[in-house]
């Protein structure tokens, strides 16, 4: 699947001062790529691989019977926000044997939005882990799926025992615009719990 928006500019301008790297994470089959390719301007990077019969017994396909390829390394792709700030969208591998990948890639990044699957919520825990883990600054993104369970908002909340100021939203990785408003959600976050930093 190609970017929803391909610049012809493969190059920043001149005028970028700023660059914030994002991890985009969440468990496996979740639709980090999709996320990704959805908001990136460029063509985004992959590391996509078929999933062989040697991946059968740690990659668990319940819920996601179709899938035939994963994320082996990273996904990559460019946002411009101004003239002068860009933010480059970093996808992280779903699977727990990735857990050594996953944290060199959170090096450097300023937050993270976790996607999760309503269907597969407890899938979701380990991840939170390593957000936490690593001390980043988080969103919650609720990847709608169709024939997902929809849940309250507070149900969701107490289930990931999130706290009462951290965001959660709900998106569609497929939507330029769902996706877009899952990130503003990150990005808002971060500046409002920067400007409270003395």
């Amino acid at each position: 699947m190609d970017s929803a928006l391909v610049s012809d500019a493969s190059y920043l301008p001149d005028t970028v001062r700023t660059a914030v790297k994002i991890l985009i994470v969440g468990h496996f089959a979740v639709g980090k790529t999709t996320f990704v390719g959805t908001l990136s301007e460029i063509r985004p990077l992959r590391t996509e691989e078929r999933m062989t019969q040697a991946g059968a017994s740690v990659d668990d396909l319940t819920g996601v019977p179709d899938k035939t390829t994963t994320t082996v390394a990273m996904d990559f792709g460019r946002l411009t926000l101004t003239d002068e700030i860009v933010l480059y969208l970093f996808g992280t591998p779903g699977q727990e044997r990735f857990a050594r990948l996953w944290e060199d890639l959170a090096r450097g990044a300023l937050g993270a939005l976790v996607l999760v699957d309503t269907a597969r919520l407890e899938q979701s825990f380990a991840v939170m882990d390593l957000v936490e883990k690593q001390g980043l600054t988080y969103a919650v993104a609720v990847n709608h799926f169709d024939g997902s369970p929809a849940y309250p908002e507070d149900e969701v909340r107490e289930a990931l025992d999130l706290a009462d100021r951290t965001p959660l939203v709900i998106c569609d990785a497929r939507d330029r615009g769902s996706s877009t408003e899952a990130l503003i959600a990150l990005v808002d976050h971060l500046v409002t719990l920067d400007s409270e930093t003395p």
